[in-house]
């Protein structure tokens, strides 16, 4: 397993960040959850969100932040909990209120009008997570040009494939989670949301043998960063090219509808990953100079080189363009 925090690595800028990503989708029963903890020292800040996606179309959001001394080692923020153990199992928990509105979209609005919330329930999480593979670390295998562009989302990226099991519990109801697909991300250095340009980020699970997880951040002057890796049949195998064949969105540029990508392994092997955004949650970003974005947190279906039944994380990041 990868050093858990990276003390040694930080550095003087303000948005210098380590955090941690956990992702599960239980494709039989259509619930998925997303948590992401971060922590930015030298702002002494710590941040998490907790997103749920519900089989009836609902979603429950809990965000928190909350003031740090100095860096810490526990990967824990109020009610959500990243728990490593040093065999590189993982208890991912989580025991407080979450928020839900059946209109996706409504989630980020509730605080300016809480009529739309429709509910407010206690929920908790217990679930264990085991590996699949082997981490996989992004900058091992990007090129020069993708480091420099990709420099304000993070300096190293750690990649891992899992199962979770455990319990959730929403209100009096119940829900086993049992060997569902997840994965959790690791990354440290800058990251800043409203200066990086355009990203996607999509994780996505066919089966134990099969997965996929392409990244690419886009510049305004049409410039990729690119990175990422297929898992195939116990094989890390790097992307070495992405190419955006299609990216679809509303016709406010910013909430997607679907995206074809063609991608190139390092071993000379083509692939066609195409993908439709399922319920979105936007996230919005403003930063002190007034530059905005708006990072989508999404489960979505995919298919590769014709292969169907593909799901996970349909992610992007779009900067709102004055």
């Amino acid at each position: 397993m990868e050093e858990i925090t990276h003390k040694e690595k930080l550095t003087n800028q303000l948005e210098w960040n380590e955090s941690y990503y956990f992702v599960f989708y239980d494709n039989k029963t259509k619930i998925g959850g997303m948590s992401r903890i971060g922590f930015k020292p030298n702002k002494q800040e710590g941040m998490t969100f907790f997103f749920l996606f519900l089989p009836n179309g609902s979603v429950a959001g809990y965000h928190q932040e909350i003031r740090i001394k100095e860096f810490i080692d526990q990967i824990k923020v109020k009610g959500m909990y990243h728990d490593w153990q040093p065999d590189e199992n993982w208890y991912f928990k989580f025991k407080g209120n979450m928020i839900f509105v059946q209109n996706s979209l409504d989630l980020p609005k509730v605080r300016e009008n809480p009529k739309l919330i429709q509910k407010v329930e206690k929920v908790e999480m217990n679930l264990f997570y085991t590996p699949i593979n082997e981490i996989y670390e992004y900058s091992k295998w990007m090129t020069p040009e993708s480091l420099e562009i990709g420099k304000k989302s993070g300096d190293k990226h750690w990649e891992q494939i899992g199962t979770v099991s455990g319990n959730l519990n929403i209100g009096k109801a119940s829900y086993k989670i049992e060997n569902v697909m997840s994965q959790r991300d690791h990354t440290y250095g800058v990251r800043d949301w409203t200066g990086v340009g355009d990203w996607l980020y999509y994780v996505v699970w066919f089966n134990k043998d099969l997965a996929i997880n392409p990244a690419a951040i886009v510049t305004d002057d049409g410039r990729l960063s690119t990175g990422g890796f297929l898992y195939k049949q116990g094989r890390n195998i790097p992307l070495e090219n992405i190419n955006i064949i299609d990216q679809q969105f509303e016709t406010d540029g910013i909430l997607p509808i679907c995206s074809e990508l063609e991608l190139v392994d390092n071993e000379g092997n083509y692939y066609t990953l195409q993908g439709r955004v399922g319920k979105i949650i936007p996230v919005p970003f403003k930063d002190l100079q007034g530059n905005k974005s708006v990072l989508i947190q999404s489960f979505g279906e995919f298919k590769l080189n014709g292969i169907e039944g593909g799901y996970g994380t349909f992610e992007t990041l779009r900067k709102i363009r004055k």
